[in-house]
């Protein structure tokens, strides 16, 4: 029997509530994943990033308030999911990347101080899916566990290998195990029939045969085939223990919209997948105890639509609550999740790489301190002189005990504090608020914050600000034609733009129209490649529609005023009558 649970993701209202805390660029290169480790020692939890066009993996440094700050960048073969580990058993971190577009491993031997020295590469059958670590052969060293498919010479493996771990950071020639039930596209491990070996779950690739397939280590490196189990759909998986019983390693898969959940019997097998439906497409899966309640929880990372974070509670008997989104926005196509305590509050938090922004997206785990929105508060498209709307945040005490609420401290200027009404006890269950605004001083994008201090967190929480400028003066902001006579053209109607900064404006574009209803207006203008200071153009707009109905429509103005591009919306209704 195939169980749905889950049938919605709740609004985020329990403890373990996570809030965006930092958004880190990363230049030029698309980051698919990443690893978390202590790269320099300094005892706070740092990110190894790794990206395509071109291969580069990132090392970022945690500065323990949750952001980062750069320390190297390392040219290497594209690969897929980076896995860190002491491979010479002296404390320093190290890394392995497989190389998705050659058939090799790469190992980066860390020097302790957040830099590592040139990738050595070491050839496998085909390259690489994904790549995982541990003692796979029984010697006490780390091996390397390498998930295979079509090599980049067409030679089809399927099948993973395991690279002997020398214990000094090199590693002997590979040893082979088939796959023959599935197109291996992800691995996970553990000891799934207790007899001290780690054995390995292979998901089937995207457009394969949907299924987990169970390999059964040796303990020498090869693995014995335990059978399958068929899924609704198959992706990145993640192990644990999701009941109190230690002796049964249980196994969560990513398929798509949802996580399957497949509680081990402690025998190498499995029972039946229960699903879970998530906030948007799974593309990555984590298991780990994220309330400190001492039951595993699970989390995803969710490329939208939606975009961001599934987090469901865990019950402890291998049942999970209705999972919670917490939205991270800008489209920035996640990839990939992983869970750390990044400001040494002793609650772990959430880290995140978007592809197509490119950037690395941390959320901080508040605790009982439950904020809404759990996003920075965002002043986009301010006129540069003038002052937005203020927008709100809640704190809520989701906890059982009073929360001492000491301190509420904006960053100045600016951003500005209009109201406040957090301070001393909150009870639980009780909410309070502060109220924010932004007044536009320079074109562009510009971050400040609110920190609190309160007994939720032994760090102070940080609600985040974002302000955009603009120096680029819409007027009207917006069209809406009377109905029109099919066949025939409006009387033309004319939206001004006025450069109000300091300096000559582009427009990096041409001024164009678009959207579904994007044939039935007509544009014309004089604004040319750029406004100096002062000046102003005219954008002048006509509706002729071709036929019945409604349309909407936009006049796009791309620019480097600090804004773009700016969407000015169209409307119009086409009369088939006289």
């Amino acid at each position: 029997m195939i169980l749905l649970l889950g049938a919605g993701v709740a609004s985020n209202s329990a403890q373990a509530q996570f809030e965006i805390r930092s958004v880190f660029p990363v230049g030029d290169v698309l980051p698919f994943a990443l690893a978390v480790g202590d790269f320099n020692g300094d005892g706070i939890p740092d990110v190894a990033v790794v990206g395509s066009a071109p291969g580069e993996i990132q090392i970022l440094l945690g500065n323990g308030d949750g952001t980062f700050r750069p320390r190297a960048a390392y040219p290497t073969a594209f690969g897929f999911h980076p896995a860190t580990a002491s491979l010479r058993h002296n404390g320093i971190l190290d890394l392995v990347i497989g190389a998705a577009g050659g058939d090799e491993v790469n190992v980066m031997l860390g020097n302790g101080d957040g830099t590592f020295q040139p990738a050595v590469s070491y050839p496998t059958a085909a390259e690489s899916s994904m790549v995982g670590l541990g003692d796979f052969t029984g010697h006490g060293n780390v091996d390397v566990l390498n998930l295979e498919g079509v090599s980049a010479l067409g030679v089809v493996c399927s099948c993973i290998q395991v690279l002997p771990g020398n214990g000094d950071g090199t590693f002997g020639a590979p040893i082979t195990t088939p796959i023959t039930n599935t197109t291996p596209g992800a691995i996970a491990t553990g000891d799934f029939n207790n007899d001290g070996n780690l054995d390995v779950a292979v998901a089937g690739a995207f457009i394969s045969t949907y299924q987990v397939d169970i390999l059964l280590g040796n303990g020498d490196g090869t693995f014995t085939d335990d059978g399958f189990y068929v899924l609704d759909g198959a992706g990145p998986m993640a192990t644990g223990y999701f009941t109190s019983d230690k002796t049964k390693v249980d196994l969560a898969v990513g398929n798509g919209g949802g996580v399957g959940v497949l509680l081990g019997n402690g025998d190498g097998t499995f029972q039946l997948p229960v699903y879970y439906q998530t906030g948007g497409l799974s593309t990555w899966v984590i298991a780990q105890d994220l309330d400190g309640d001492g039951k595993v929880d699970l989390a995803t990372s969710d490329s939208g639509p939606p975009e961001g974070a599934s987090v469901f509670k865990g019950n402890g008997d291998g049942t999970f609550q209705t999972g919670e989104f917490y939205p991270v926005g800008n489209r920035p196509n996640l990839q990939f999740i992983a869970a750390a305590d990044f400001n040494n509050d002793g609650k772990p938090d959430l880290v995140f790489v978007g592809n197509l922004t490119e950037q690395v997206t941390t959320l901080l785990n508040t605790g009982s301190a439950t904020f809404s929105p759990t996003s920075p508060l965002t002043f986009t498209n301010q006129l540069l002189g003038t002052t937005s709307a203020p927008q709100s945040v809640t704190l809520t005490n989701s906890g059982t005990t009073p929360m001492a609420i000491s301190s509420v401290v904006s960053s100045g200027p600016p951003f500005r504090m209009t109201a406040n009404t957090c301070s001393g006890s909150l009870a639980p269950s009780a909410q309070c608020s502060i109220t924010a605004e932004f007044t536009a001083q320079t074109k562009g994008t510009v971050s400040g914050g609110i920190t609190i201090n309160d007994s939720a967190s032994s760090k102070p929480q940080f609600v985040e600000l974002i302000g955009i400028g603009s120096e680029l003066a819409i007027n009207p902001t917006k069209l809406a034609f009377p109905p029109q006579k099919v066949g025939t053209e409006s009387v033309p109607r004319v939206i001004h733009l006025t450069n109000v900064g300091k300096t000559n404006m582009g427009f990096t574009h041409f001024i164009y129209i678009y959207g579904t209803g994007d044939a039935q207006f007509s544009q014309t203008n004089d604004c040319g490649t750029h406004l100096r200071p002062g000046g102003s153009c005219a954008i002048t707009v006509s509706f002729e529609p071709q036929r019945s109905g409604a349309f909407r429509a936009y006049v796009q103005v791309e620019n480097n005023g600090g804004f773009t591009p700016e969407s000015i919306p169209l409307t119009g209704a086409g009369n088939s009558g006289n």
